[in-house]
């Protein structure tokens, strides 16, 4: 007896591996199939340059018209010194970044990624639910 079926593509799966294994009863001539555990994969590392563009796009795209660009083009203007008011916010986000990447980096060490996200999806609802009280109470 053939079975026909549409192929089944699961995520973050190898399709080699996880594809099963048919064997037809001669009795009751229904197909049986086997599925044998697939073993979790550690995740591969990025290539250096992607995980750089990514970070340049999505800080840069962060910090278009925020309040320290607006704080620098303030400050720029009323200093007329603009090289040094591009040093001084240079250095400030060099330093803040670095303080994200080290706190980021021992962080990851002492917890699990679904900590990390449960954690981070805690910390937005409270934010989202302080700004609404704001606007609604303020």
């Amino acid at each position: 007896m053939k079975i026909d079926s549409a192929p089944v593509t699961l995520a973050g799966v190898n399709p080699t591996i996880s594809q099963p294994e048919i064997e037809e009863s001669t009795q009751s001539h229904l197909a049986t199939a086997i599925i044998e555990p697939v073993e979790d994969s550690p995740k591969k590392q990025e290539p250096a340059l992607a995980v750089f563009a990514t970070t340049f796009v999505t800080i840069f795209l962060a910090e278009i018209g925020d309040k320290t660009q607006l704080s620098t083009l303030l400050m720029s203007a009323e200093s007329h010194s603009p090289w040094v008011v591009f040093l001084g916010s240079g250095a400030a986000l060099i330093t803040t970044s670095l303080l994200g990447v080290l706190l980021g980096s021992w962080v990851s060490k002492r917890f699990s990624p679904k900590t990390l996200d449960k954690s981070a999806g805690i910390m937005l609802l409270f934010i989202s639910l302080t700004l609404f009280w704001d606007i609604f109470h303020g």
